[in-house]
């Protein structure tokens, strides 16, 4: 399925516009806790804005829930597989429901590292030395040609887990069979040195990049939600010019994949040639205390509410699919 959004983004200010709102959180994937803690931070931000919004775990009979709970958009606060990956969103199309952030083909392919990878190289954006890894028998051929240290990473999981740094060749298989636990590909990428950065986008604009400093051998679970010794630094430090340069990556990058309404690019600067380096796209960011687009969302002047409110606004962007069906995210006249 290809799939077009036309991003003109609706200005809403009577939060009645929004009809009732559905958080759709939890969910069954390995970020099942990090979606809860999101969910309940934005359904708590939308409340005290006025909206009527409403937490609803999506498990078990939650199609049954939405359908009969008199729902009319849904903000996805789902992270990982079941939420982030197309499916929920394709399940939400069929069933006229308008909802928030990318839509089907944008969040399967953000969701796939490694094909989010194969497409930034067909485009010609940087991003760091890779290979797929099959089987443990790779393992050795794979050392040889990546060297070490190298970040060994499932396909199809987020917030780092299944990651493993890997500092030696004769460490690569049990990195490789921890990866190859999430049931999806894994591959292997060269270790970068260098700063980390992060671009949130939001309604078709970059908010200030962060500058992620993270304790931890690498930005890892632990240190993405839980850490307090991870530093962010925003603004980033870099020259204006240098972040504006890399705020047009990112946005590239977004639009590469298809996403669309809101998420987050993460690259790193390499410390010897200076280039960035794009290593994934984020469709449904966390929205925790530890989160990155509320850092920057802040730094641009935006609260947690307002950015909240924002994002629910993209549930009234248009969507096209390839059959030309007409668009199932509902326009409201009255919304503005």
């Amino acid at each position: 399925m290809s799939e077009t959004v036309i991003n003109s983004f609706k200005q809403v200010s009577d939060a009645s516009a929004f009809g009732r709102v559905a958080v759709l959180m939890g969910g069954t994937s390995a970020e099942r806790e990090i979606s809860l803690l999101t969910g309940n931070a934005v359904h708590a931000a939308l409340v005290e804005r006025g909206v009527d919004a409403h937490k609803v775990d999506a498990k078990d009979n939650f199609i049954n829930v939405l359908t009969d709970g008199g729902y009319d958009r849904v903000w996805i606060a789902l992270h990982g597989r079941g939420g982030e990956d197309g499916t929920v969103q394709g399940l939400l199309e069929m069933l006229n429901f308008p909802y928030t952030g990318s839509g089907v083909l944008g969040s399967a392919l953000a969701m796939d590292k490694l094909r989010t990878k194969q497409l930034l190289e067909g485009v010609g954006i940087a991003t760091p030395r890779w290979q797929l890894i099959e089987s443990e028998s790779q393992c050795t051929e794979v050392a040889d040609m990546l060297g070490c240290p190298m970040i060994v990473k499932p396909s199809l999981e987020g917030s780092s887990i299944g990651m493993s740094r890997v500092d030696s060749p004769n460490a690569l298989p049990a990195a490789w069979r921890t990866a190859s636990e999430s049931g999806s590909n894994v591959f292997a990428e060269a270790w970068v040195k260098g700063p980390e950065y992060t671009a949130a986008i939001l309604q078709g604009q970059t908010l200030p990049l962060i500058h992620i400093a993270a304790n931890n051998t690498f930005y890892d679970y632990e240190a993405k939600y839980f850490s307090d010794k991870t530093r962010y630094l925003c603004p980033c430090g870099l020259p204006a010019e240098q972040e504006q340069q890399l705020a047009e990556l990112a946005l590239q990058a977004f639009d590469v994949v298809g996403a669309a309404g809101w998420g987050r690019v993460d690259f790193m600067l390499d410390e010897q040639s200076g280039e960035a380096l794009v290593l994934e796209v984020n469709t449904v960011p966390g929205m925790t205390s530890h989160s990155l687009v509320p850092m920057a969302a802040e730094q641009a002047g935006i609260d947690f509410g307002g950015l909240v409110w924002r994002i629910l606004e993209t549930s009234f962007m248009t969507r096209t699919t390839f059959t030309g069906s007409p668009a199932l995210v509902k326009e409201d006249d009255d919304a503005a």
